[in-house]
Parts: C-alpha cells; sequence; structure tokens
C-alpha cells in the first residue's frame, strides 16, 4: 500500500514540474506595423508569410510579412522585416498622384509621430502631434551638431502632408521617397512610440508603541500601533521607433525601451537615439 502512494506521489510531482516547464516557456513575439505585439510560437517564414501558433493552441496563424516589422525570437534574436513599396498599374484608380514641392538640399524634415496604445491599439493626437514638436525642437536646439543639415519649419512639413492628405494615421502608408519630393527634403526623419499601461500597488508599514517595566523588572507592559499606508502605480511600457532616411535610403534604425517606466520617459529615450544617429556630430 505504501509503495503505491509512493509511486502515485512521484506521479503527481512529475506532472508538475512537467506543467510548470512548459508554462514557463518563452515565446517569440511578433511586432506588427500597426504596433500590436502577438506573443506566439514561430512555426516558419516565407518570403511572404510567417505561421505560428497561439500559447497553448496548435492551430497555425498565417500571417502576411507586409504586415509585421520585426519579430523578437525567444533565443534572443530578432529579425527586422523592411517595407517594400509596390509600383501602382494604370489601371489602379487608387493611386495618389505625388506633387514635388521644391527641393531644398540638406535638409530634414521630422514626420508626424504616431503614438498608440499597442494593447488597445487606440492613437492620440494630441500625443502625437506633442511627440514631433519635441523631437523638432530637440533637433533646433542641436541644430549646431547637425550641420550641414537645416530643419525644416515644422508648420511647413504639416502644410504640405495635409495638402496631399497625409497625417500621423497614415503616415506609415507613404512610401519615404514620396514623403521626400511632397516635402522637398532629402533627409527625413521618422519616429513612433508605442506603449503599454499596466498599474501596480505599493503598501508600506509604520510601527510605533510605548513600553513600561515594573519595579521587580518582571511584568512589561505594551502599547503598539501599526499603520500601513498603500498606493497605486500606474507603469508605461514604451517602445520608441526611430528612423532616418538620406535620398530615399534608411541610413539609421533603432529600437530603445526606456529605462524608467514613468509617463514622460519616452522623451529620454528619443534624445538619446538623436544623439547617436549619424546626422549628430560631438562639438
Amino acid at each position: 500500500m505504501n509503495s503505491k502512494k509512493v509511486i502515485t506521489a512521484i506521479l503527481l510531482l512529475f506532472v508538475s514540474v512537467l506543467s510548470f516547464a512548459q508554462g514557463g516557456k518563452k515565446l517569440d513575439k511578433i511586432i506588427k506595423r500597426d504596433y500590436q505585439i502577438i506573443e506566439c510560437t514561430i512555426a516558419k517564414i516565407s518570403d511572404k508569410t510567417v505561421d505560428y501558433s497561439l500559447p497553448g493552441e496548435t492551430l497555425q496563424i498565417e500571417l502576411e510579412v507586409s504586415q509585421i516589422a520585426r519579430i523578437d525570437f525567444a533565443s534572443g534574436r530578432s529579425q527586422t522585416f523592411a517595407v517594400t513599396a509596390t509600383t501602382p498599374t494604370n489601371n489602379d484608380s487608387a493611386a495618389q498622384v505625388v506633387v514635388s514641392a521644391e527641393m531644398k538640399p540638406n535638409t530634414i524634415a521630422v514626420l508626424p509621430i504616431p503614438y498608440v496604445n499597442s494593447g488597445t491599439l487606440e492613437t492620440s493626437e494630441e500625443m502625437a502631434k506633442f511627440a514631433q514638436n519635441d523631437l523638432y525642437n530637440k533637433l533646433l536646439d542641436k541644430s549646431a551638431n547637425l550641420f550641414p543639415l537645416t530643419v525644416q519649419d515644422l508648420r511647413v512639413t504639416n502644410s504640405l502632408l495635409h495638402k496631399a492628405g497625409i497625417d500621423y494615421k497614415n503616415i506609415d502608408e507613404t512610401p519615404i521617397e514620396d514623403l521626400q519630393k511632397i516635402l522637398g527634403v532629402d533627409n527625413i526623419l521618422a519616429a513612433k512610440v508605442s506603449y503599454t499601461i499596466t498599474e501596480g500597488s505599493t503598501a508600506s508599514t509604520y510601527n510605533s508603541g510605548s513600553a513600561k517595566v515594573s519595579d521587580n523588572n518582571k511584568k512589561v507592559k505594551t502599547s503598539d500601533i501599526s499603520t500601513t499606508n498603500s498606493s497605486n502605480l500606474t507603469y508605461y511600457n514604451y517602445m520608441v521607433y526611430f528612423d532616418m532616411y538620406k535620398n530615399g535610403t534608411k541610413i539609421y534604425s533603432q529600437t530603445r525601451k526606456p529605462f524608467l517606466n514613468i509617463k514622460d520617459s519616452w522623451m529620454d529615450s528619443i534624445t538619446y537615439l538623436l544623439k547617436r544617429s549619424p546626422i549628430y556630430v560631438k562639438k
């Protein structure tokens, strides 16, 4: 009877260890161009599609490569997917006619910056404008470090984009070559801010009290007071995408996760990436 109990206990222990190992398995991450993050297991990658399965499922889902910005594999390796521009045919009635502005050599323009909650896919026009304005001001402040480049006035940039029907919502759908013609610049800085919000709480306890000792040093009376304070915290988990183009060619592409999880920490990442870009010269 005892041997049966031992065998049963060993089997239960084996099952629990196996379940824990499966639950702790690292997953691949697909970062889509709309900033949605999919945690999954990659099964196959081809030139046009990626096949993956969700945690706990065997059904494979097919996703077009054109929708993917990057894949972070569980092994630690990352693979970035470039956008392949397609040339519209004469029968494509939706093809946009690009009106070229006068080209201004050695000029850089800052594009509208999508500011997207990757969990809900909600975008903020107010924050997109604020982020664009913040990066523009950073370039102006460091203009001496950007010579011989000149920063295009933000009003000119946004006015030309507005006339072409382009804003922060559809900026990624327009080829860089077309954007350079529309804006009349040979350099473009494109950034994106993706984030999720998580909630947490902290608790701290404070103890205070007094003690009385009798004359014979035997009886002790104490009076303790314990106070616990709790507070709710909001954590912002950012990922900043930073791309730079010159004459239609991407010359710099980096992503950075801020060290801190506070509301405006994405701004520190923008500054960090700008100072390490090829247009920035230390003086």
